[in-house]
């Protein structure tokens, strides 16, 4: 055979590589996309356990990792590094949200910088496309549910915090907003609906999430919702308008029978 011919068999064959990848990455793009998720890790300065092997285990069994916020347990750039640190181990995209404790030591900015630099898809009002499925974020707020919501009446303090909800309520609008995939799934840290807090003493319930998320996802065409923040409530449940929602608060027991669901989209 000529150095012509081994010449074309190579460029011949290069193309054939590069068809076949650009085949695999429409059909996993286009195909069933497995997510899994989870939050509530409240990774600690000293005497957390390491998440490395779990992030190594979700890589093989997802094709992406979402987390629902309480990354840290105080918000401390520190417990930021560590959890950093554990993520190297996943090899699949991530994105997620943050939740209130990462709010705790005033530090949220440099916690966010450490987060994203890891290679976190960090969202607070915005959404972003991966492998086909679109992702809608926001860390939510609290103000209760159903008849039982609170309303902006009363003492500047009570008024403020309907305000914060009502702002949280815009900033998940305006994520949803910017989604085209057919599939999307919402992210937040704090419950859009009463059922999937059950289990919680009932007393918080108004400090576990608000019905005003669910009233704006159901305006949207969501296939679903993932949060955490109630570590003692109930793994799933549904908004008025029959979106699917998924409490995977680490704490949560599961289908998987681990600290992380499984879901397909």
């Amino acid at each position: 055979m000529s150095k012509a011919t081994d010449a074309k068999s190579v460029t011949v064959q290069t193309e054939t590589k590069k068809a076949d990848s650009d085949k695999a990455s429409t059909k996993k793009a286009n195909g069933k996309q497995r997510i899994a998720a989870m939050g509530d890790l409240h990774i600690k300065e000293h005497g957390s356990a390491s998440y490395r092997e779990l992030f190594s285990e979700i890589s093989q069994a997802a094709d992406i990792l979402v987390l629902t916020g309480d990354l840290t347990d105080l918000g401390k750039p520190k417990e930021a590094e560590i959890l950093a640190a554990d993520l190297r181990s996943c090899s699949i995209p991530i994105v997620g949200v943050l939740g209130n404790h990462d709010y705790e030591c005033g530090c949220v900015e440099e916690v966010t910088h450490i987060l994203k630099d890891a290679g976190i898809h960090l969202l607070e009002g915005q959404a972003v496309e991966i492998n086909g499925v679109g992702f809608a974020g926001a860390k939510g707020f609290a103000g209760g549910f159903g008849r039982h919501m609170l309303g902006s009446f009363g003492e500047p303090a009570i008024k403020a915090m309907v305000t914060e909800s009502v702002e949280e309520t815009m900033r998940l609008e305006n994520a949803l907003r910017q989604v085209r995939s057919e599939r999307a799934m919402v992210i937040l840290h704090y419950a859009p609906i009463r059922e999937t807090v059950i289990g919680e003493p009932e007393e918080i319930y108004p400090f576990l999430g608000s019905s005003r998320l669910a009233e704006t996802i159901d305006r949207f065409p969501v296939s679903a919702v993932v949060h955490g923040h109630a570590h003692r409530g109930t793994y799933e449940g549904k908004t008025p308008g029959g979106a699917p929602v998924y409490n995977v608060a680490s704490h949560i027991e599961k289908p998987t029978g681990k600290p992380y669901a499984l879901l397909e989209l």
